[in-house]
């Protein structure tokens, strides 16, 4: 079987006929199967420069930031660029009342102000290896799931442990077309990256969660860093002895900007989309998911929102929390209005009749996909009511910050209870335990999370059938007279979670036998309940449909395949390097409304509002403006363009990558989708996908005239 995926895979790669914009493709590829199309739409470069095994080539000025954004280098001394909410959250680390950088900005003068941040790490891609063979050898066609997973990971830790043998390399398999392929990927990660600029969230973050998402955008979405190294050039630690990072590779920077039409593409690390997914699991998505989550995030963020309003310490700490938070929200609805707006649902279901109408039209195909459709249909419909349950538990009650933060303390009174843990072990495991009290209460508000209990409370008893809703929160709900504040003062009153001042003391003092005091305590209590009664009413039944969804999805991408062995069918993204290219474009939302690809710094100061914080405009930048103090990063109309639009498919993890020239010079920072079309990640629609892309331009123009760092510039090559 397995060497039949592989004839039918290669088959696709030579016959496929391609078309522009929709697509995330592997770049190993991109000579066989992209390189005639991307140079006929006006791309002047191979596919051999963009990737390469053998010479350096584009693949090495692209970095993995962090876990789930893109970063691109752009100079020989380490200088690397990303999204400014990408390191939103190393910026707000760094912050306090006094040392504000999330309100006023920072900005490294040398690098000896260049800040670390302990835990971030950024990933070069060495090289990628199609072993779809080796990693299924010895997996029979009538296997089960269980006996198919168990040789399959056997076969992938063998790889890996071969691939990088005797380097300092990490080597991780990633399947994909839903595991009818792999790929191994052979990987350098740095740990020393410090934080050299970023600008003040008015500039960086302007126009907030109004405008997350949304079309025309004047955010200034960046934030620099710098990789450093050992003396050798290698990966190390954190150490003042390390030097910045001399690369293979690093991007020119193109100051020409663009023009409707001009070809770009976008080089980076997409996260995850579901392309192939059947019209069941979209209609569970928006109908059934969705909703929840659009809902009770909707409750979260206005609670937040009028906390953050009040104070500017608590601004501080819940900014993080508020964003992560908020971009979810906003991008559900988008999905939803997007799905709804171009019939996604009912063109899935056309498809399905196409492809029914294809299996039986032979013996052969009917035997092998004959029940497929059927089963994933009666599959979905008994998942759809148990992921309600899920999504509710999840954001409702989990929601709740002191009931998350108790579930974690689980694996030490588990730990507790060993007979072997001697307390010196005791001791190092409570050293890690204080410094995530330390961060978690760094950033929380008891008054914020008691307002947010009661919210999620009364939402989760009025939308759920008491049955499914744990003994304990119903009992307490009683025992103070079903009063929902009654009920959070009493777990808030009683909860060692609830602050600093009752956790800490008791882990200084913590002995195995104080585990006793963690499993009396009543937040501990209530989440320890709410995720047993999980595991044991739908827990159980998800992962049974997630298995044979495993396996009807594997079925369904390779029936597919084989009924259109010409057509455009990428992988779905996997956080794998992948390159997606198109044309600068605007589009037209709705009726009567036509947007162009381009926004400027007048539509900045058409936002203004002093009163409304996302709208702040600096004092500085006004001045820049009402002086046309532009330096040499003005367009030639005379404006100081800020975004730009394009129809380069992306989706999460693309943030910050790079958008890239005819040439494969940098043109500006993806960062956003357009709102209309965030439900790419199921399904693209070539009029409404656009990627939101900050022009390089105001970039330097914010680092250089605004920011007075002129040096982080003079870095830089800068061409025409």
């Amino acid at each position: 079987m397995q060497r039949l995926i592989i004839l039918i895979l290669l088959a696709f790669f030579l016959q496929i006929q391609l078309r522009a914009d929709e697509g995330m493709w592997i770049p190993l590829y991109l000579g066989e199967l992209n390189e005639a199309e991307m140079q006929a739409m006006g791309m002047k470069i191979s596919a051999e420069d963009i990737y390469s095994e053998n010479q350096a080539s584009l693949k090495d000025a692209i970095v993995l930031f962090g876990r789930g954004c893109t970063g691109e280098l752009v100079s020989d001394q380490g200088l690397i660029l990303t999204n400014h909410h990408c390191g939103y959250s190393r910026i707000l680390n760094h912050s306090s009342v006094e040392h504000d950088y999330l309100t006023d900005g920072f900005w490294a003068m040398d690098k000896s102000e260049e800040l670390s941040n302990p835990g971030l790490t950024v990933t070069f891609l060495v090289r990628m290896e199609d072993v779809t063979e080796r990693v299924l050898e010895g997996v029979k066609d009538d296997a089960n799931e269980t006996d198919r997973w168990e040789i399959i990971n056997r076969n992938i830790d063998s790889i890996k442990v071969e691939a990088i043998k005797d380097t300092h390399y990490k080597a991780v398999i990633k399947p994909f077309f839903n595991g009818n392929q792999y790929f191994l990927f052979v990987n350098e990660v740095f740990e020393d990256v410090r934080l050299v600029g970023a600008p003040p969230s008015n500039i960086g973050k302007f126009g907030g969660d109004t405008d997350n998402w949304v079309w025309p955008r004047h955010t200034g979405d960046f934030s620099v860093f710098r990789i450093y190294a050992d003396k050798e050039n290698k990966p190390a630690k954190y150490s003042e002895d390390n030097v910045p990072y001399k690369p293979k590779k690093y991007f020119k920077v193109s100051t020409k900007g663009v023009e409707k039409d001009d070809f770009t593409f976008v080089f980076g690390y997409p996260g995850r989309t579901q392309e192939y997914i059947p019209s069941y699991a979209v209609d569970m998505q928006v109908n059934v998911i969705n909703p929840i989550r659009i809902k009770l995030r909707g409750k979260r963020i206005e609670i937040f929102n009028k906390a953050m309003n009040s104070s500017p310490e608590i601004r501080i700490q819940y900014a993080g929390k508020q964003s992560r938070i908020a971009n979810g929200w906003k991008k559900y609805m988008g999905e939803n209005r997007g799905i709804t707006r171009i019939k996604a649902i009912e063109k899935k279901q056309a498809y399905e009749s196409e492809f029914s109408d294809w299996v039986i039209s032979s013996d052969k195909y009917k035997q092998e996909y004959g029940t497929l459709l059927p089963e994933m249909e009666k599959v979905y419909s008994e998942l759809s009511p148990l992921s309600y349950k899920y999504t509710y538990i999840r954001e409702a009650v989990f929601g709740i910050e002191i009931l998350s933060y108790a579930r974690k303390y689980d694996k030490l009174v588990g730990e507790s209870k060993e007979k072997e843990l001697t307390q010196e072990t005791l001791d190092e495991k409570l050293a890690k335990y204080h410094s995530s009290a330390d961060s978690y209460y760094k950033n929380y508000q008891v008054s914020i999370d008691k307002a947010v209990f009661v919210s999620m409370m009364k939402d989760y008893f009025q939308n759920n059938d008491m049955l499914d809703v744990p003994a304990i929160i119903i009992e307490l709900y009683h025992k103070n007279n079903n009063d929902f504040e009654q009920m959070a003062e009493e777990v808030f009153e009683n909860s060692i979670f609830a602050s600093s001042d009752k956790l800490v003391p008791f882990l200084d003092k913590y002995k195995k036998s104080h585990y006793k005091k963690i499993e009396k305590d009543i937040a501990y209590q209530i989440a320890e309940e709410v995720y047993d009664f999980y595991k044991m009413k739908f827990s159980v039944g998800i992962q049974q449909a997630r298995i044979k969804l495993d396996s009807l999805n594997r079925v369904y991408m390779f029936a597919q395949m084989e009924m259109q062995p010409k057509k455009n069918i990428y992988p779905d993204a996997n956080m794998s390097l992948r390159v997606s290219y198109g044309n600068v474009d605007g589009y037209q939302p709705d009726d009567a409304v036509t947007f162009n690809y381009f926004t400027t710094l007048d539509g900045i100061m058409e936002k203004e509002n002093p009163d409304i914080y996302d709208y702040v405009v600096e004092a500085k930048l006004k001045n820049l403006y009402k002086n046309n103090d532009y330096g040499n990063y003005a367009d030639e109309d005379g404006s100081m363009h800020v975004c730009f639009t394009a129809t380069n498919h992306t989706t999460g993890g693309n943030s910050g990558s790079p958008v890239l020239d005819a040439d494969g010079n940098l043109l500006g920072l993806n960062f956003d989708r357009c709102w209309e079309g965030t439900m790419s990640d199921m399904y693209y629609d070539a009029s409404q996908c656009r990627n939101i892309t900050l022009d390089i331009r105001y970039l330097l123009f914010i680092i250089d005239k605004f920011a007075d760092a002129g040096h982080l510039v003079d870095e830089m090559t800068l061409v025409d």
